[in-house]
């Protein structure tokens, strides 16, 4: 599902509202789980999953075209954990 798809799926869900408005609290939420993130926050939805950032170390890698050794920096990456809701619900649905 993209972000679109999402809008035009809340929209239908919630006829009261504008298209607008709805593109504009599902953007001003991204947004604010971004920020979070950046600021090395925890953003936590129950029953959904929480959005953390985890660091990861400096390595040594290799360019896939050339084969060379490349020195790949230490970075932020974002991590998402599944709650036990939604996990319950995708394996309920598998059997």
């Amino acid at each position: 599902m993209t972000k679109s798809d999402l809008v035009k799926r809340l929209a239908a869900a919630n006829p009261h509202l504008y298209l607008r408005d709805v593109e504009k609290i599902v953007a001003t939420v991204f947004e604010e789980i971004s920020l979070a993130l950046t600021r090395g926050d925890r953003v936590e939805l129950r029953g959904f999953g929480a959005f953390s950032v985890r660091a990861r170390d400096a390595r040594q890698g290799r360019n896939p075209r050339t084969g060379d050794e490349v020195e790949v920096p230490d970075k932020q990456v974002p991590h998402f954990k599944t709650g036990k809701e939604l996990r319950d619900r995708l394996n309920q649905e598998a059997d």
